[in-house]
């Protein structure tokens, strides 16, 4: 995966997510879990890195707003800039 982006982290609340899993439908399905409590940048599909065993994916949170919150509108454009891919 690529390194974390300092805009990812600029501020207290802002979180970077790195999955391993052991294939796509439990990465991507611990990934909604995070998504449905807080705004989250998803990844639309998971990685394979060559001589490791799983997926990978990498979302971003921001945990200032409140769980369950539909508050996406109210995240600075920054935390849904990147998607690892």
């Amino acid at each position: 995966m690529n390194p974390i982006s300092e805009v990812h982290v600029s501020e207290p609340g802002l979180v970077v997510v790195d999955v391993a899993a052991a294939d796509d439908a439990t990465a991507l399905a611990f990934q909604q879990l995070l998504a449905d409590g807080w705004p989250t940048a998803t990844a639309e599909h998971t990685t394979r890195d060559a001589g490791e065993p799983g997926v990978r994916l990498r979302c971003y949170l921001d945990l200032r707003q409140p769980v369950g919150s539909d508050a996406s509108a109210h995240v600075p454009p920054q935390v849904f800039t990147e998607v690892q891919r």
